[in-house]
């Protein structure tokens, strides 16, 4: 029997229709359940074949304990190691490299440091900050939001240099970037599972969570080329970044989809919240991929350590093949001689 583990936050109709999708499909032969977890021994055993995580950014001993189950060869959505490594800025500069349209974009130093930080501490920091320079380059309208977060958490639509002092001096300990507001004609928000199979969905950002007024049921939202350009997209950025599920968010003007949000390795799923289709949409996508990596046989990913523990093991098992051959041949020759000595030969 296969199991499937779902580690969840507050979050209520995704993870029970996640799990009664997967549960019926597995007639007893693949079991999905919640996880229920304490305290992780050293020597912990495998207990999942997959897992699939919602809440492990928000809760540091979640975290931690999927990198201890990795260890033993549980598949993760998505990997944790990667995912606690990742931030935004990085990935607006990846995928930039890659041709993807993204809105200028500047990484700012943050406002305020934690207690033992001194002036001493920052050294190679340039001060004062050349925000002239800076907002010459992203231009206004443009947003202050964190470097790594979701949720539109922190986030400033700023219009001028003072509010943008302003409203940095509210940010504390978060880094922040600054980044060009695209004046959208018509926005998007992608699901992407298995870095493969996409749903675009159109979306008003500008309306209220739960308002059930964000996704709009539009056929033919975009015009063909346009909707493939955007599938290509968000299949180069997820593949790039390794992410199994996530949402691509795109502002597009005069034609030209920019990227403005796309590490949301746990990305809303709630009946609510995105409507009974995409809700449908994503659990049958998230039921078939995870079947697919069942029937794959899914492998670890390629950590660092990987090669050296297999070594590890290896060894031994070498170490145990060289004895038991020995005791065989030995055996051999026992018998052989055994033979010799009753012939007389």
């Amino acid at each position: 029997m296969k199991k499937i583990g779902i580690l969840v936050g507050r979050e209520q109709s995704f993870p029970e229709s996640l799990i009664s999708s997967i549960n019926e499909k597995g007639g007893g032969k693949v079991v999905a359940e919640m996880i229920k977890v304490g305290g992780i021994r050293l020597d912990e055993s495998k207990r999942y074949d997959i897992i699939v995580d919602r809440i492990s950014h928000e809760v540091p001993y979640y975290r931690a304990m999927l990198k201890r189950m990795a260890l033993e060869g549980t598949y993760i959505v998505n990997d944790p190691f990667w995912w606690s490594a990742d931030d935004k800025f990085f990935n607006y500069s990846l995928a930039a490299k890659l041709g993807i349209a993204i809105p200028k974009t500047v990484l700012l130093p943050q406002h305020s440091y934690i207690k033992d930080i001194t002036s001493e501490s920052l050294r190679n920091l340039e001060f004062p900050i050349d925000w002239e320079g800076i907002v010459n380059y992203v231009g206004f309208p443009a947003f202050l939001k964190p470097h790594d977060g979701g949720g539109w958490k922190n986030v400033s639509k700023i219009y001028s240099l003072d509010q943008l002092w302003a409203e940095y001096n509210l940010t504390g300990t978060l880094c922040m970037v600054l980044q060009e507001a695209i004046e959208y004609d018509q926005f998007v928000r992608c699901y992407c599972v298995g870095q493969e199979k996409v749903l675009v969905m159109p979306y008003d950002p500008s309306k209220p969570y739960l308002s059930g007024m964000q996704y709009i049921d539009v056929e033919d939202y975009l015009s063909p080329q346009l909707h493939k350009r955007v599938e290509n997209d968000v299949i180069t950025i997820c593949k790039s970044l390794g992410y199994d599920l996530n949402t691509v968010e795109f502002a597009i003007k005069d034609g030209v989809p920019y990227a403005i949000d796309f590490m949301n390795p746990a990305p809303d799923a709630e009946l609510a919240s995105v409507g009974e289709k995409n809700h449908k949409w994503i659990v049958n996508a998230m039921t078939e991929f995870i079947f697919r990596k069942l029937q794959s046989q899914p492998e670890p990913l390629p950590y660092r350590w990987a090669q050296t523990l297999d070594a590890f093991v290896a060894e031994p098992k070498k170490a145990g093949l060289k004895k038991a051959a020995d005791k065989s041949e030995k055996r051999i020759r026992n018998t052989v001689s055994k033979k010799a000595n009753k012939t007389g030969k």
